[in-house]
């Protein structure tokens, strides 16, 4: 007998070893061909019914009901659920009925994947259905699925909903709450958009490396680790960036790339540790040519994904149709805290800081600073896709300094819905300049900023060779589906996020029934009974239990003494401790 399973698992591990006992693989190794998915025999039945009278259909069983020698089940496949008519005579067509009998009304469980053969016809209730001619058992399910039940109306009752739960088991969420597949459909559509887009424009799709000797390309923490052969601290990178530039270099004129980041910083609603970017690099371009290409690209994801630029985001509407509102750095801080920061120096804005109850500490510079500010007092309020451009140029190591703005660089950032979206430079490709500000970024990680950017000398090696004027582009995809989809974490817009480790469950053993006073030989009877821990033994009422083991010894036939009642009431006054 297996301790910790519940009756429902011994149940249907015993159901798979009867299956075995038949003759029957329930984890056949052979290919069972499909000719036809749920979503397309109703799409197109029956106005084309030739095409559906021999067809070969698979998927997990949802619901049935047995009535006596016919049968309905509910399968489900990857694009929708579908009635399947099941005669018993039609797939046990012998005078031995075993298959129907005893395979299909009693080893088969909610969960199981079957496949069948057949032809559609339409039942006396009007529903699209599948008439069995063979059924073939392809997965024996051994853990029953939460039981998510729909009225005739579709309302769902008793869902999988803890969001803990789902996220860690996407596996059954996604196969109970299928309706949240469409979230990762239209995330697939979002990329391979952007895919398209930029391969029409002939630019090219690379790679680049996730494992870098130096953390470069962005301002964050990264994931440090050792490789063993070369004896040498690695990191997990925390943009592309430098490598796409370092591909400018080598002539190309348009690279792009998505791929995952990492950054060894906090979780929340809209931050993961591991992420997905989409980084872009176009030579002979500038920042301002970019805010039309984003306008451009955005506006055909929308179409894409809802046939429209109108997406309804929360409370909001948001119009992905360009053009975008335009509002410098220091513009949107003045409209929105009343105060001009233009001139602030580090100590003013320090000051200015504690005014607004910004929690700043010593590490912080002057752009550090005037980010805090904005992302505090400015950020929530940019519903409306907007651009801020202009920032200043202690915040951007790697943009090129304005060409008309003394102290500002050639950068903007997409805000839609209060979050950042996407972040553009015109490149700085000047490598004396570049070298400058990366000494700098050296002079703030020694304060103690642990997000201060690395010296990357290969990097600037490369822009001495030279690098043509070029425009940067990356977009954060996660969030980006979040707008498309409508959700407000980025857990629901990840496969498989990153989660807390799970708290595992206490081992119960045979032992730990011992010492509370069970005989071992009565332990698998108490597991039968549904009894999977002492505690759960212990809440139940005594009287009833021990005259449930009478009756259980008898059910089972077994050649062993039956406790005395004096006997089972001591399990009940026992902790197991000591």
């Amino acid at each position: 007998m297996s301790i910790g399973l519940s009756e429902q698992e011994i149940l249907r591990r015993g159901a798979l070893q009867d299956l075995r006992n038949l003759g029957i693989n329930p984890y056949p190794a052979g290919s069972f061909d499909v000719s036809a998915t749920a979503e397309e025999i109703k799409q197109h039945y029956p106005a084309n019914t030739e095409l559906y009278q021999d067809i070969s259909f698979a998927g997990r069983i949802m619901s049935r009901r047995i009535m006596g020698s016919v049968s309905f089940v509910e399968l489900q496949d990857s694009t929708g659920r579908i009635q399947v008519y099941v005669k018993r005579d039609d797939i046990s067509p012998g005078e031995d009925k075993t298959f129907y009998n005893t395979v299909f009304k009693k080893l088969l469980d909610l969960g199981d994947f079957i496949g069948v053969k057949g032809f559609v016809f339409i039942t006396q209730t009007g529903e699209t259905s599948i008439h069995a001619k063979e059924l073939t058992i392809l997965s024996k399910s051994v853990k029953p699925l939460p039981v998510v039940r729909r009225d005739e109306e579709g309302n769902i009752f008793d869902a999988f909903t803890d969001p803990e739960l789902r996220y860690r088991q996407r596996y059954v969420d996604l196969t109970v709450n299928p309706d949240f597949k469409q979230i990762f459909i239209k995330r697939s559509k979002v990329i391979n958009t952007m895919r398209n887009y930029f391969d029409e424009q002939g630019w090219m799709e690379v790679e680049t490396p996730i494992l870098q000797p130096v953390h470069g390309g962005a301002a964050a923490r990264p994931f440090k680790t050792h490789h063993n052969t070369l004896d040498m601290p690695l990191f997990l990178r925390i943009a592309n960036e430098l490598y796409l530039k370092r591909l400018i270099v080598a002539g190309f004129d348009g690279v792009y790339e998505f791929g995952k980041m990492f950054r060894n910083e906090g979780m929340d609603r809209t931050h993961n540790p591991e992420f997905t970017s989409m980084e872009i690099y176009v030579a002979y371009k500038d920042y301002i040519w970019m805010m039309k290409m984003v306008e451009d690209c955005l506006e055909k994801v929308a179409l894409a994904v809802h046939g429209t630029t109108k997406i309804p985001v929360g409370t909001h509407e948001i119009n992905f149709a360009g053009p975008y509102e335009r509002m410098s750095m220091y513009e949107s801080i003045g409209k929105y805290t009343g105060t001009d920061v233009t001139d602030m120096d580090e100590t003013a804005l320090r000051q200015f800081c504690q005014e607004l109850a910004i929690e700043v500490d010593g590490t912080m510079g002057r752009g550090k600073l005037i980010d805090e500010i904005f992302s505090e007092k400015v950020e929530a309020n940019l519903i409306q896709p907007t651009y801020i451009t202009d920032y200043p140029i202690e915040m951007t190591p790697l943009a090129k300094k304005h060409r008309s703005k003394e102290g500002l660089v050639e950068r903007f950032e997409l805000f839609i819905n209060g979050k950042e979206i996407a972040n553009a430079y015109s490149e700085l490709n000047d490598p004396i300049d570049q070298r400058e500000r990366l000494e700098e970024q050296l002079l703030l990680a020694d304060r103690g900023d642990e997000e201060a950017m690395a010296m990357d000398d290969d990097f600037l090696r490369a822009l001495e060779y030279g690098m043509p004027p070029t425009s940067g582009l990356g977009i954060g995809i996660d969030r980006l589906v979040m707008l498309m989809t409508g959700q407000s974490t980025i857990q629901e817009v990840l496969f498989f996020p990153q989660m807390r480790p799970e708290k595992k469950a206490r081992v119960i053993t045979a032992n730990d029934f011992l010492k509370i006073g069970v005989p071992a030989e009565w332990v698998p009877v108490l597991h039968k009974m549904g009894f999977n821990t002492p505690e759960e033994l212990q809440a139940a009422n005594p009287n009833k239990v021990f005259n449930d083991l009478g009756s259980m010894r008898k059910k089972l036939k077994l050649a062993i003494a039956l406790p005395t009642k004096e006997e089972a009431m001591t399990w009940f006054s026992t902790t197991g401790e000591g």
